[in-house]
């Protein structure tokens, strides 16, 4: 184990090659750092942290650091509609998006089920229009330009991941149903009975707190050839044709950017400490802190598999990631824990997820951008650890 690491916990000696492999993931602590936290049966066993929060200061990362988790947000979107699923709120993750939000059902897209929605099958990942960094910070009004958007496929018949526009589908479920904005149903519902450490929507006074974020280096790809129709839809994804940079950061402030952390983004903005999101994901398969967020029928319907293999644009050789209703499930993309893990990864190379066999909760939280790769040898670690 590095100096660079401060452990606050490590209940077993059985955990400490887990701490160890997350002390291997900081091999640029001068200008980034992050943090990981693992619950065990709703108890913490590991909490460890390392690293600088913010390169211009030199600060160093703390207990409560929070960062930008980038695309961790869906799966936190999922369990707040996992908790109006449970409720009985929303009846069915198979009746219609249109049921809830009528204004969706335009150009056939009517029949397109909350399921099919979530695990990125509802045809509009990117839209036709360019999108302003104005009209996405207006949950309302990027919510109208997607449910306006006339998909690319015929709904439900393939799926391609729908980067960022899958969080104003899940902000409107949740909105129209609870009458309360994602941002507040998270809050009231999930973070504060948790005592946890998460926001989608970050309030101003908790914004000295967040870890800058940093570029890290690109991963070596085949650049894609002139004739390829896809890329442009691929990159639309992400950008929306002008809200976002690619890479999220430049050349602008991009998610280093304070309008952004207070935005409801329900695709990639939330704001967390790694205990905060490590704490949330334990009690979706564990009672934790007094609270069960899901049942074991509630966490198996939002897990069932829905969209796997190869996706409707060009993504290049696999391995592919793999969904149910708004959470990753283990592929050969990321295998997680055990088969019955589900969670979601995050652009910046955050993990977070939990396993309901293991009674896992885990988030590994970074403001160094790409390298899945770090959280992943983690999980790793806690697989052998665990046996």
């Amino acid at each position: 184990m590095t100096n660079d690491v401060s452990v606050d916990l490590i209940a077993e000696d059985r955990f400490a090659p887990v701490v160890d492999a997350f002390a291997r993931t900081l091999d640029e602590t001068d200008r980034s750092g992050a943090a990981l936290s693992v619950w065990l049966d709703g108890q913490p066993v590991i909490e460890a942290r390392g690293g600088t929060a913010d390169e211009r200061t030199g600060s160093p990362w703390r207990p409560d650091t929070l960062s930008v988790v980038f695309s961790c947000t869906k799966g936190l979107a999922a369990i707040a509609i996992g908790r109006l699923l449970e409720s009985g709120a929303l009846p069915s993750l198979d009746i219609p998006v249109a049921e809830i939000w009528p204004e969706f059902g335009a150009h056939g897209k009517d029949r397109v089920s909350v399921g099919d929605a979530l695990a990125h099958r509802a045809g509009v990942p990117a839209p036709r229009v360019d999108v302003t960094l104005e009209q996405l910070l207006d949950g309302g009004e990027f919510a109208r330009i997607v449910a306006a958007e006339r998909p690319l496929w015929t709904p439900g018949e393939a799926h391609q991941y729908h980067a960022v526009t899958v969080g104003a589908i899940s902000a409107q479920i949740v909105a129209r149903i609870s009458g309360l904005s994602l941002g507040g149903f998270f809050a009231s519902e999930i973070a504060e009975p948790l005592g946890a450490d998460t926001w989608i929507g970050l309030p101003a006074d908790l914004e000295p707190r967040v870890a800058r974020l940093v570029q890290g280096q690109p991963a070596e790809a085949s650049p894609p050839a002139d004739d390829d129709p896809d890329a442009e839809w691929l990159e639309r994804a992400v950008t929306l044709g002008g809200a976002m940079d690619p890479d999220l950061l430049g050349p602008g402030e991009g998610f280093n950017d304070r309008e952004l952390h207070a935005a409801e983004i329900g695709g990639a903005g939330a704001i967390s400490s790694a205990t905060g999101l490590a704490r949330i994901w334990s009690a979706t398969v564990a009672e934790t802190r007094g609270v069960r967020l899901w049942s074991t029928e509630t966490a198996e319907a939002i897990a069932q598999p829905r969209s796997v293999g190869l996706p409707f644009f060009n993504n290049g050789p696999g391995p592919y990631q793999a969904w149910g209703a708004g959470v990753m499930i283990p592929s050969d993309w990321d295998p997680y824990l055990t088969p019955a893990s589900f969670g979601h990864d995050g652009a910046g190379g955050q993990v977070a997820f939990a396993d309901a066999d293991a009674r896992v909760g885990f988030a590994y939280v970074t403001n160094r951008l790409r390298d899945m790769d770090r959280g992943i040898s983690v999980v790793t670690a806690l697989r052998d650890a665990l046996g």
